[in-house]
């Protein structure tokens, strides 16, 4: 009897969800480790589910299939190619499969800011000032402390007019 193994899957750029929707509906068991994501999107603060791993997905296949045999998964629409070293399928071991499915449950969501991050107020009437991140204050706004008169005064800003330090 056959045994089956993981094995490492390239995609498309951004067809992961694409071509693991492809191989499900073909029967593979695969796996796509996401992650929950903090997101601006026209100018809102929403939650996203992203890949852990652009551009991979795990499938298991039968150990016996032969390279010809791959052929399906290899045209199947999102799917670029089955990633392999000297011609040779690249095995993930199964524990490693099993910690990734853990550590996705167990995952908290990434938010977009951190508190006391130093951010840059990019816009409105406090653009240029740099401000303290503290918490996220409901429909997209965000309190900061900034710096006036040589004190720390509390402000809400839209969580959009809000970029990063480089």
């Amino acid at each position: 009897m056959p045994q089956t193994h993981w094995y490492l899957l390239q995609t498309k750029p951004n067809q992961e969800a694409r071509a693991l929707t492809n191989l499900t509906q073909q029967g593979y068991p695969v796996f796509c480790p996401m992650l929950s994501v903090e997101k601006l999107r026209r100018g809102k603060v929403s939650m996203a589910l992203e890949p852990m791993f652009a551009r991979y997905l795990f499938i298991q296949l039968d150990s016996s299939r032969s390279g010809q045999g791959w052929a399906s998964i290899r045209s199947t629409l999102g799917v670029s190619h089955l990633v392999s070293f000297g011609g040779v399928p690249a095995r993930v071991d199964a524990t490693l499969i099993a910690r990734l499915q853990q550590r996705e449950q167990q995952a908290a969501p990434e938010h977009l800011f951190h508190v006391e991050e130093r951010l840059l107020i990019a816009d409105g009437p406090f653009a240029g000032l740099e401000a303290i991140y503290q918490a996220t204050n409901g429909e997209g706004r965000a309190m900061v402390l900034i710096t006036l008169l040589g004190q720390f005064t509390r402000l809400q800003v839209q969580a959009a007019s809000l970029s990063k330090l480089s």
